[in-house]
């Protein structure tokens, strides 16, 4: 049985709403978002440079939006842990972590692969 509420190409409309009003929310309230995308547009541009093919180039970016939706991911946990109340529980601090730790892999992955292709590049 089908899920009750919009469908078609109005579904996808409001849908895209709710994507733009997600992208405001996490620019306004999460400083390591703002930072991120400010890390992003330096590189991003730098891929098209260091990039010796169409693989690559796609690693080198891929590498950088995986990061940008780690951190939309532990901003969504964060803000669905903060409503719950601010009393501390173990539950509530393993969500916060594993969050953390998903936005950590997601940068040590963009290391990884940035890191590989500059040796690459440069000293091979």
């Amino acid at each position: 049985m089908p899920k009750p509420g919009k469908t078609g190409v109005t579904r996808i409309v409001h849908a895209f709403g709710y994507s733009m009003k997600g992208y405001a929310a996490v620019w306004r309230f999460e400083a390591a978002f703002r930072q991120e995308v400010a890390l992003a547009a330096l590189l991003i541009p730098t891929a098209f440079w260091l990039a010796e093919g169409h693989i690559e180039l796609i690693l080198l970016i891929a590498s950088v939006f995986w990061v940008l939706m780690a951190e939309l991911a532990n901003s969504s946990v964060e803000a669905v842990v903060d409503r719950t109340g601010h009393e501390l529980h173990v539950l509530s601090a393993r969500a916060k972590d594993i969050g953390s730790a998903l936005v950590l892999t997601s940068l040590l992955l963009l290391a990884l692969v940035w890191g590989i292709v500059i040796f690459q590049r440069f000293a091979v």
